[in-house]
């Protein structure tokens, strides 16, 4: 027991592989949460939707990942589980492909809700590892933390603009492959929080 403490319970350093991985996730998360409002002049061409159905594919989007993340982050409080990051993200990978593929409005809608459920799964648990690997330095890591999202949101409307606006709506999928590598990252992030949850537990100390 006194040597899983002294190996891995050092709350005083700040861990940076795991602070800089899951700034790297953010970023990912954040530059597909980005392609929602980007695709619209496409969408509402390609489907010749309405400012109405516009709006509601936002209202859909913006319920599903700001909404519903506080009521995330209070389950995940009670009940912490280091593969929902993973888990996350391949909702929003599988909102993606479905957008890539959508051919009906309804279908849209669907996607978005899976990108945006994806993103209310992230945050709370990325906030909380990024916490954890703070070494008690939570305003620079919280700070690392949301360079990686900004950077995302404002890389993400330029990758659409380059690559989906050109090519088509079906070139949306492109974008499954930041979350693919997403999901590799908070996989393997997700191994060092559950180890970081199971020392807890059995030394009974607040990490």
């Amino acid at each position: 027991m006194e040597n899983i403490k002294t190996q891995t319970i050092d709350t005083s350093k700040i861990v940076y592989p795991i602070l800089f991985m899951i700034s790297f996730s953010h970023f990912l998360n954040d530059l597909i949460q980005s392609t929602i409002p980007s695709l619209y002049p496409i969408l509402k061409g390609e489907f010749k939707l309405s400012f109405a159905q516009i709006g509601i594919i936002t209202l859909v989007f913006q319920l599903t990942a700001s909404i519903l993340q506080p009521f995330v982050g209070i389950y995940t409080d009670k009940k912490p589980n280091p593969r929902s990051l993973a888990i996350g993200m391949a909702l929003s990978m599988a909102g993606l492909l479905l957008l890539a593929a959508a051919h009906h409005y309804y279908v849209i809608l669907i996607a978005v809700a899976f990108i945006g459920m994806g993103s209310s799964v992230f945050h709370p648990e990325a906030s909380r590892v990024a916490q954890m690997a703070s070494g008690g330095q939570k305003g620079l890591a919280q700070s690392i933390f949301q360079v990686g999202g900004n950077s995302g949101s404002a890389i993400g409307p330029l990758l659409v603009a380059l690559i989906v606006l050109p090519l088509g709506q079906g070139y949306v999928g492109l974008f499954a492959i930041a979350a693919f590598i997403g999901i590799i990252l908070l996989w393997r992030i997700g191994n060092w929080y559950a180890e970081r949850l199971s020392i807890k537990k059995q030394l009974n100390i607040k990490i």
